[in-house]
């Protein structure tokens, strides 16, 4: 089952129309066909391919999945090859959600599985109606669009996680495990984000080139529009990864740090508690000297005991290892 509409002179026309009647719309000057197809087989796409002359390999890669985003050229059409993203804030998992399309001067066919909402694109190419009158290039655009603003909005998540991660990072009580796994998990998500996003400057670059004559160059102000947050994304991803990496390496720094401060007061207690076990092992002697067996051998002990303890401590406290 596809859905299916029909824009004729820059308005929609129809909608819900047999794939069967495309050939005979796309001949009639001034329409424009759109069709989509939900996770369709090489025989649902038979129809379709036969009547705009779709070539073999190009309907292959519509129906195999993992595709790496690309937009290759046959003699009759353009094949496009993308990948929406949406991101788990609360694990940080990028979700991703690869569409297809077939692009000729009169028609548009998109290709996705139910991962993907086509009705985002559609209201996108409902609400700038007046640009209908492009054709193939208006469905494109708002297609793109759609697709690249979507990759700008999940780096805008990811650097706002980010800063989120930066304060847990330096928070009074230590968060280490949660840090590490966030970072973990967003290094590994900007992973795959940067493989989405960075194809697409050769895409929408590809778009741009003027001798594509199956697109009217009134729309190259919007693709460059798209190229421009293509560019945006690409840099800002890179930078991400970078802060990514730089939060993992504070983290590992300040745990060192922490373990270096907990040594020091560790050794610095049992400096401490040498001096009293050293003072009542002389005094505990099996041997006569001055002030055995007397009280104030006992007291001097003591004394001894209180200030050489109380000495060292007030040295490690001005040495802030206590």
């Amino acid at each position: 089952m596809a859905t299916t509409r029909l824009y004729s002179h820059g308005s929609l026309k129809t909608e819900g129309f047999p794939v069967d009647d495309i050939s005979d719309h796309i001949v009639e000057k001034g329409c424009t066909v759109w069709a989509d197809f939900l996770s369709p087989s090489e025989a649902d796409l038979a129809t379709i391919a036969e009547e705009l002359g779709l070539h073999p390999l190009a309907v292959e890669d519509a129906v195999h999945s993992s595709q790496r985003p690309k937009l290759d050229r046959y003699d009759t059409h353009l094949f496009l090859a993308a990948y929406a993203v949406s991101l788990d804030t609360v694990t940080g998992e990028l979700g991703t959600h690869e569409i297809k399309a077939f692009i000729t001067p009169h028609a548009l066919v998109t290709v996705h599985g139910p991962d993907f909402d086509m009705s985002k694109v559609v209201a996108r190419w409902d609400s700038d109606k007046d640009l209908a009158k492009h054709g193939v290039a208006y469905l494109l655009w708002g297609l793109l669009d759609e697709i690249v603003d979507g990759h700008f909005e999940t780096v805008q998540q990811l650097d706002t996680a980010s800063d989120e991660l930066e304060d847990a990072l330096f928070d009074d009580r230590p968060r280490d495990k949660e840090v590490q796994r966030r970072s973990f998990e967003f290094r590994k998500s900007l992973v795959l984000l940067r493989r989405v996003v960075l194809p697409m400057r050769e895409v929408v670059n590809t778009v741009l080139r003027r001798d594509l004559e199956a697109f009217d160059t009134e729309m190259t102000p919007y693709f460059q529009d798209v190229y421009d947050h293509v560019l945006r994304a690409t840099e800002w991803t890179e930078s991400l990864r970078d802060l990514v990496s730089t939060i993992l390496e504070t983290n590992l720094s300040i745990q060192s740090n922490r373990m270096n401060l907990i040594m020091k007061k560790v050794t610095s207690w049992a400096a401490i508690i040498a001096v009293p076990t050293a003072i009542t092992g002389f005094f505990g002697q099996n041997l006569k000297f001055a002030g055995f067996g007397t009280t104030w051998g006992v007291w001097l002990s003591i004394g001894l005991i209180v200030a050489a303890s109380l000495a060292l401590y007030l040295q490690f406290r001005k040495r802030d290892w206590l």
